[in-house]
């Protein structure tokens, strides 16, 4: 299968490129970046070189393709988070349309079903929509839960204040995911058996652990047994964001994010569509953020 990945070289398209060339699929993958090019290659796939915001260039690149894995690239800098994703989106679908694309597998997020309270993930829900309105599309909603790599965050505060805290109480039972169960599901998606159009939806997850239990894995890989998970108020996790340098516009969407943790919202249509949980276990990825540590 001919396959175009978005996304670079990053924590996802990285493995999905490396399985899908093993499994002899001829891969090509776009990036922004020049000096990208030579590692593209080195993994035996098709650089693209150029930007996700030229539908020009996208719809060229994804001609004759058989599948296209889209993700929004992360951009901390722009000013309004939902309009870029919704801008992003409407350029994808316009790449694919006029490429004639039929697979598409759309990176999206659990909570994407949510029309608001579910801070920056609201522009993920967004261009689901814009997808969705493509005749003829094979659409794949992959809706990975927590990213285990957003405990990375956490290593500054341990080391100030030798505890996690997180804006919900340590019993919350949350559902996590490494990237590299995120690749393997991606690949499923592309390369499964054509079916007619129409949409299907895939959650992704590793591992389910409350909080407490994620303090403990991840003091015990740091030599820190006893590190405390602390629950703060949305107030408190605001500041603690906004001290650290982030505008109040994106804090505020973390802080959305980790309030519909709390509350359940963004997990209810997860836990009615709950998958065959990934390869990589808590205590797998503790080992990973002590060599981070």
């Amino acid at each position: 299968m001919k396959i175009i990945l978005t996304g670079s070289l990053g924590n996802i398209s990285l493995p999905l490129a490396q399985q899908l060339v093993q499994q002899g699929h001829t891969v090509t993958v776009i990036s922004s970046k020049p000096d990208k090019q030579q590692a593209i290659e080195a993994l035996g796939a098709t650089a693209a070189i150029g930007s996700v915001d030229d539908a020009a260039f996208l719809a060229a690149t994804f001609a004759g393709a058989d599948a296209v894995y889209l993700m929004v690239p992360p951009n901390f800098t722009v000013a309004d988070s939902r309009a870029y994703h919704r801008r992003l989106g409407y350029i994808y679908a316009q790449a694919v349309q006029q490429a004639g694309v039929r697979r598409v597998v759309q990176l999206s997020s659990w909570g994407a079903h949510l029309t608001e309270g579910s801070g920056g993930i609201i522009g993920t829900h967004d261009v689901e929509e814009i997808l969705a309105q493509v005749p003829g599309l094979d659409l794949t909603r992959l809706r990975p839960t927590s990213f285990y790599s957003n405990m990375f965050s956490f290593i500054g505060m341990i080391k100030a204040v030798g505890a996690i805290g997180v804006n919900y109480p340590g019993s919350t039972r949350v559902a996590f995911v490494h990237q590299r169960d995120i690749a393997t599901a991606a690949a499923e998606e592309l390369t499964r058996p054509a079916t007619a159009p129409g949409l299907r939806v895939r959650y992704v997850a590793s591992d389910e652990r409350t909080a407490d239990e994620v303090a403990a894995a991840l003091g015990a890989a740091i030599g820190r047994p006893t590190l405390p998970w602390r629950a703060l108020t949305d107030e408190q996790m605001q500041h603690n964001l906004t001290q650290h340098g982030l505008p109040a516009d994106r804090a505020q969407e973390i802080v959305d994010i980790y309030a519909s943790i709390r509350t359940g919202r963004l997990s209810e249509d997860y836990k009615q569509h709950k998958p065959t949980l990934g390869q990589v276990k808590l205590e797998d990825f503790a080992q990973e953020f002590a060599a981070a540590f």
